[in-house]
C-alpha cells in the first residue's frame, strides 16, 4: 500500500475514534484487565503523544503513536490497523515512519509493549521484523507478566 499517507491526527476525529474504539475493545477481549494499557482517546490527545494515521483515499486504514519517556527514549503506542488492511504494509509502514519521527526527536532507543498471548503473536513478529529485541519491562509494564517488552537501539544503526 505506498500510496497511503501518514501524517498526524487528531484521535478525537470520528473515524480514527472508532479504530481506537476497535483497539481497546481487542485489548479488553483478549487481556486481563489489569493487564491492559493501551491508551484512550483522552490519553492519546494529552501533552507528550502524538498519533499518527496512515489514511488511503481519506480512510483510515492504521494509526500509531508515538510518546516521548525521556529526551532520549520514545514509545510505540496504540498500534492499530482495520482487518481489511492487514498484511499490506500498512503497519509496518507506521512503525517505520514513527521510529523516524522518533529518531528526529533524538530518540536514542524505542521501546514498546505488547501482550503475551497467541492473539498479539502477529504484532510481536511485525515488530521483530522492523529490528524490535525482547527487552526487560520498563515504565508501567513492571510486574505485568502479560506484557511482552521490546525495544530498539538508534544509536547503534548507520546513520543514527
Amino acid at each position: 500500500m505506498p500510496d497511503g499517507v501518514i501524517a498526524p491526527d487528531d484521535p478525537r476525529a470520528p473515524d480514527v475514534r472508532a479504530l481506537l474504539e476497535r483497539h481497546l475493545a481487542f485489548a479488553r477481549q483478549t487481556t486481563p484487565p489489569e493487564g491492559v494499557h493501551a491508551l484512550d482517546v483522552d490519553a492519546l490527545a494529552g501533552p507528550g503523544v502524538t498519533l499518527f494515521s496512515y489514511r488511503r483515499d481519506g480512510q483510515v486504514l492504521g494509526v500509531g503513536a508515538l510518546r516521548m519517556l525521556d529526551a532520549e527514549h520514545a514509545e510505540l503506542k496504540s498500534m492499530h490497523t482495520v482487518e481489511a488492511a492487514r498484511r499490506r504494509g500498512v503497519a509496518r509502514a507506521l512503525v517505520d515512519h514513527l521510529v523516524e519521527v522518533a529518531r528526529a526527536h533524538g530518540a536514542r532507543r524505542v521501546s514498546l509493549e505488547t501482550g503475551t498471548m497467541e492473539a498479539f503473536a502477529p504484532a510481536r513478529a511485525l515488530y521483530r521484523a522492523a529490528g524490535f529485541e525482547p527487552c526487560e519491562p520498563f515504565g508501567e509494564y513492571v510486574g505485568s507478566p502479560t506484557s511482552a517488552c521490546m525495544t530498539r537501539r538508534l544509536d547503534d544503526e548507520e546513520g543514527a
